[in-house]
């Protein structure tokens, strides 16, 4: 149902799953778990799967803090999208990448939930992309000494209102869990 023309793929999107952003993240074992299996999942769908990798004073290039985790690998024909800010589509290739794919859906998992991943999807929605959130395979850190809600509670209202209080003409945006998570048309 996206609003973009000739866009009947779906793509498995990946973002900043990296040693430094999941060092502390909430349930990151299970997350990570959850990501390979959507992985291969996509791969056996032949969905592209799409890597998103941040880099910043924290996450400097070639470090151990932003290589992504080691228990999930990327294929070397899956994209690689490099960005510098929390919306994968800002000042990077993502939005080409998507193109040249014929994506119209987004499937998206990774961290952190209240930055990276909640700017993405609102991105990608705005830009016309139906946008499935996978709701156990996203996830953030405990920043409740800045005065943020516990993770599990930052987690769980980002599930929600994904869920029931987004909607657009033309486009969907869903969540589904792990096991649910479909790339076919």
């Amino acid at each position: 149902m996206t609003t973009l023309p000739d866009r009947p793929n779906t793509a498995l999107l990946v973002i900043d799953v990296q040693n430094g952003v999941m060092a502390d993240a909430h349930k990151r074992d299970t997350v990570i778990a959850n990501i390979a299996a959507l992985a291969a999942k996509a791969r056996t769908q032949n969905a592209p799967v799409i890597w998103v990798q941040h880099s910043d004073a924290e996450l400097q290039k070639g470090s151990d803090a932003w290589r992504y985790v080691p228990e999930l690998e990327r294929r070397e024909d899956e994209p690689l999208v490099a960005k510098s800010y929390g919306d994968a589509f800002e000042d990077t290739d993502l939005d080409r990448t998507l193109t040249d794919a014929r994506i119209g859906h987004l499937v998206v998992a990774g961290a952190e939930t209240d930055v990276c991943i909640r700017s993405t999807i609102h991105s990608a929605f705005t830009r016309g992309y139906d946008v499935t959130l996978v709701e156990d395979a996203h996830t953030t850190p405990d920043k409740s000494t800045w005065g943020a809600p516990p993770p599990e509670q930052v987690i769980a209202h980002t599930n929600l209102y994904w869920r029931s209080l987004h909607a657009a003409p033309g486009r969907t945006a869903t969540v589904t869990e792990t096991r649910n998570a479909t790339f076919s048309a």
